[in-house]
């Protein structure tokens, strides 16, 4: 009994936490993977979005593993020290990451729920339609099945790496742009040519979505300013699972996980993945 009121404490307590004071407070982590160790046998892991490092999904990890879950967010090569760095990481060196980030899971846990936001979503997909991972369930967070404006994006970005190697992000006035967590811990330039790369993964992960058959959890915000609007519909027609639900938020920014304080997100995560 005790333990349950303990427990329910911690929850409420990162529910009602403040990002960007934990932001200032948890400086130290913010360039480091993260382990939280569970116990009741089960696991989730967690990938961070692009230029990005795991800090977006720290708080989530928390309340996961406040929950008994095992919560494992690894760093994916060229991230978490400087932008140059992303210049020659090829899309395959991602999905090796997650690989190999599943199989430590998969050493001391037999039940494996796997999730992510934004590029890390789309990893997931990936490792989904690859029968030899036993996955458990997908939490997908803002994930590009298509990118806004992709086709002259593309021809944009081609051009654009004729010319320069490099790139300084631009942020559209968007709810909550400036104080958002995956804005302050993000590359603020990037290697344009690694921009080619995240084509090659999204376009990759959304082919083939048919082979996808486990419980599937999509979380998209409304007002999402990078991916199509239509991007959760998509996955959700196109997947095989039998158990799969969408929600969509209002008033959040691309990814959203870092910053959420309504709508009762978490709790909607621990719910799926209880129930699977």
């Amino acid at each position: 009994m005790i333990k349950k009121i303990i427990k329910k404490r911690r929850e409420k307590s990162i529910l009602l936490s403040n990002p960007q004071l934990l932001y200032k407070e948890e400086q130290v982590f913010i360039k480091q993977p993260f382990y939280f160790k569970g116990n009741n046998g089960s696991a989730v892991l967690l990938f961070h979005g692009w230029s990005t490092t795991p800090y977006e999904l720290r708080r989530l990890g928390k309340f996961l593993n406040n929950a008994g879950y095992t919560v494992y967010a690894p760093m994916f090569s060229g991230h978490g020290t400087k932008y140059q760095d992303l210049e020659n990481i090829k899309y395959q060196d991602w999905l090796n990451d997650a690989d190999k980030a599943f199989k430590k899971l998969e050493e001391n846990h037999k039940k494996i729920f796997v999730g992510g936001t934004s590029m890390g979503a789309n990893i997931s997909l990936c490792l989904a339609k690859n029968k030899t991972y036993n996955i458990a369930g997908l939490i997908l967070m803002a994930t590009p099945y298509k990118l806004k404006f992709e086709k002259f994006g593309k021809v944009t970005v081609n051009t654009m790496n004729r010319f320069k190697k490099y790139h300084k992000k631009f942020y559209p006035p968007t709810f909550g742009s400036f104080t958002t967590i995956t804005r302050l811990i993000s590359y603020q330039k990037y290697p344009i040519k690694n921009v080619l790369e995240l084509g090659k993964l999204v376009d990759y992960s959304r082919k083939n979505l048919e082979k996808i058959s486990q419980p599937c959890l999509l979380l998209q915000s409304s007002h999402d300013h990078v991916i199509s609007k239509n991007s959760a519909n998509e996955i959700y027609k196109q997947i095989s699972s039998k158990r799969k639900t969408k929600k969509y938020l209002k008033k959040a920014y691309h990814t959203f996980i870092s910053d959420i304080k309504n709508e009762h997100i978490f709790e909607d995560i621990l719910k799926f993945i209880n129930e699977n």
